[in-house]
């Protein structure tokens, strides 16, 4: 059997695709991901299945969408016994390896979602989806001093350090230890951020001045959603950055004997005010569509790919390099969905799903009226909803048809 090539992926945490320099967004100072893309695939119509945390970590492992995989409301846990791209590369001679933030476990609905109570939380052996090596934490958006726990960690240690620094160093402690293990490796390195708290500390990067942002035309303005877009927009661009010299720092850490296929991607975006929304759950651009670069050793850098693509194809497409096969993912379409309201703040208020394609998406409500309409050629920013003019309702019944 022959070895397959080595495969990281890093997976962040409410990082918009719009928000890095290489996408055109004057406010991201993303060097490190701009060279990533320079070297790599940009995937420009990258989606997320569904635009909110556990939903989208359940499919991005499993590769199935939710509720099929057992996932439906905020608080389920991945089901015990679940298959994820752990199982199906281990079964292709794989060391593969977990590190940072899981957030599939059962969890209290009565425990505070922000601190110590979830970050501190024990996420059994069972419920680790199938890794090898696993240390992390199950939540708490503690984006500074995290606690980790897991393989060699049989109680939570908090960790100094800024969090996406902290994982860095965790993922190269253990790719140093495989010593001469000749399997080729599989690592996922799962950073919370740019998630909110935004106010926190971004590894003593000085915070941006709200003022000086450029927002995007689809942001209301004068005004209290103006104003809460730029006090937050501050911080989170200032995450990106402190997040983007994580990655740059682990990448430059790798062996010059190592040249892994690199995967970097988010599970979702934020509203951060456009259309007077913030947060996600949202079937908007701003939180459906991520970012996702592959580096691939053997194949010429700065391409751009325009097909419609899923982080639900992520894990075919690994499996197909552990396997020495070029992946075809090219789609018409993706579907897009959420399956229940999260009763947070700020959320989306309804369950819905959808389709997109490169040019256009179509958006039902849970009963399967229309919800939205967009020209994403003509109308990136979706100022204009098209679900009410006539001259549109064949496309409409195409996507729908599509949407199922």
């Amino acid at each position: 059997m022959s070895v397959g090539p080595d495969i990281l992926w890093i997976i962040t945490t409410q990082w918009r695709a719009q928000a890095c320099g290489h996408a055109g967004d004057p406010n991201a100072s993303t060097p490190n991901l701009d060279a990533l893309a320079a070297e790599g695939t940009r995937y420009a119509q990258a989606v997320t299945p569904h635009p909110f945390g556990p939903f989208a970590r359940a499919a991005v492992l499993t590769g199935v969408p939710c509720p099929a995989n057992g996932v439906r409301d905020y608080f389920d846990p991945l089901p015990s016994g679940s298959r994820t791209i752990a199982h199906a590369l281990q079964e292709r001679g794989y060391d593969t390896a977990f590190f940072g933030k899981w957030h599939l476990a059962a969890r209290d609905p009565a425990a505070p979602l922000v601190g110590e109570t979830h970050a501190r939380m024990m996420v059994p052996p069972d419920a680790r989806g199938g890794f090898e090596t696993w240390q992390g934490f199950e939540g708490g958006f503690l984006l500074n001093h995290p606690w980790l726990h897991g393989t060699g960690l049989p109680q939570p240690v908090q960790m100094r350090g800024y969090q996406p620094v902290v994982l860095a160093e965790v993922a190269e402690r253990w790719l140093l230890a495989r010593g001469n293990d000749p399997r080729p490796w599989f690592c996922v390195v799962s950073m919370e951020t740019p998630h909110p708290p935004y106010e926190a500390d971004a590894d003593g990067l000085p915070r941006r001045d709200p003022a000086r942002l450029v927002l995007a035309p689809n942001v209301p303005r004068g005004g209290e959603v103006e104003a809460r877009a730029r006090r937050e927009l501050a911080g989170y661009y200032t995450h990106i950055e402190a997040t983007d010299r994580a990655v740059g720092r682990l990448l430059s850490k790798l062996r010059h004997d190592q040249s892994p296929i690199v995967v970097l991607t988010s599970v979702h975006g934020d509203m951060h005010g456009a259309h007077g929304f913030f947060r996600k759950g949202w079937p908007h651009e701003e939180s459906i569509r991520v970012p996702l670069l592959v580096r691939t050793p053997d194949e010429p850098g700065g391409a751009t790919e325009q097909a419609a693509i899923s982080l639900l194809n992520l894990p075919a497409m690994t499996i197909a390099w552990a396997e020495g096969r070029r992946p075809t993912m090219r789609a018409e379409a993706c579907s897009i969905s959420m399956p229940s309201v999260v009763a947070l703040p700020h959320q989306c208020d309804r369950v819905w799903h959808g389709v997109r394609t490169a040019r256009r998406k179509l958006v039902l409500n849970d009963d399967g009226s229309p919800w939205l309409f967009f020209d994403l050629e003509e109308d990136p920013s979706e100022t204009r909803n098209l679900v009410n003019e006539p001259g549109r309702s064949a496309e409409m019944r195409a996507l729908r048809e599509l949407a199922g």
